[in-house]
């Protein structure tokens, strides 16, 4: 391969999605498929807008350019890196967060609830005063949950110094220092003891047999903030059983369990789980209230 044979960015998106779908790269941390990972990858790299590939496609391009963008497809083809690692930069909705190897690429189906101030759960995002996150990663929710409850104080907890160093960079980004409070925390350990409106979270819950059989993209990844034990409910139990001395009489804890509805329903079913509706369905996410947990 010579870089002569490439002089725009359709040539190189030619040879990206042939080279990704060669390798058979596993797609789940934004991109559905080849194209639009290697779109995403080429307009990034060359600093052209997101949305706008077509203008360009056929644009000359400098052979630095072309260098540059060889390297970006071959470190995602042949070490199977994740995108948002390659690029420094996850996307949920229309947020975009600075992203590293110390936290999980975020995804997240909590956060398509978000823009909604999770009605008609909430019935006024105005009243919502104080948020508790639990393992914020990088505090992407975090940030979001302060955007759609405007008088609301979100504290943001996770275990790692590492993901917390992230999620503090977002949080400047975003001007939002005194409204997102991270704390390191192994849950509820070293939270504040008052009562929160909501409490939300995205906790690890792949079980282990699944654990087992993750993509090598996956690899990548912090491996504490996915591996959810046997069940997939490790800390989600905790979550659970702790919920109820933190939240207000008419507060709701929100959590997202991925694939993993069979083992929520076997260890909470009793309690009377409500299932939030999302792109992926009604298995994703689930909501208790207070009065639940309290039984």
């Amino acid at each position: 391969m010579t870089t002569t044979q490439f002089t725009t960015p359709r040539d190189l998106l030619r040879y990206a999605v042939t080279r990704f779908n060669t390798e058979k790269l596993f797609f789940g941390h934004g991109s559905a498929e080849a194209l639009d990972e290697a779109a995403y990858l080429i307009l990034h790299t060359l600093k052209l807008p997101l949305d706008k590939l077509d203008p360009f496609l056929d644009a000359k391009l400098l052979p630095d350019e072309v260098l540059q963008v060889l390297a970006v497809i071959e470190r995602r083809a042949t070490e199977r890196v994740p995108a948002a690692y390659i690029t420094n930069e996850g996307w949920l909705g229309t947020y975009a967060f600075y992203v590293d190897e110390r936290v999980i690429v975020p995804r997240s189906f909590i956060a398509e609830l978000i823009p909604n101030s999770f009605s008609p759960w909430v019935e006024d995002a105005f009243a919502v005063e104080n948020i508790l996150e639990l393992c914020t990663g990088s505090g992407c929710l975090a940030i979001m949950m302060a955007d759609a409850f405007p008088n609301s104080v979100v504290d943001a907890v996770d275990i790692s110094p590492d993901a917390l160093a992230v999620a503090e960079h977002n949080i400047r980004e975003y001007k939002l220092e005194g409204r997102v409070n991270p704390i390191q925390s192994d849950l509820y350990a070293n939270v504040p003891f008052k009562k929160y409106d909501l409490i939300v979270t995205n906790p690890p819950y792949v079980n282990s047999d699944s654990m087992g059989k993750l993509p090598q993209e996956y690899l990548h990844e912090p491996q504490i903030a996915l591996a959810g034990g046997a069940d997939g409910m490790d800390l989600v139990r905790k979550i659970v059983e702790g919920a109820a001395d933190y939240l207000t009489p008419e507060g709701i804890l929100m959590v997202e369990i991925g694939n993993e509805r069979e083992y929520a329903e076997a260890a909470f079913g009793h309690l009377g789980l409500t299932w939030l509706t999302t792109s992926a369905g009604d298995d994703m996410v689930f909501m208790l209230t207070a009065d639940q947990l309290k039984k």
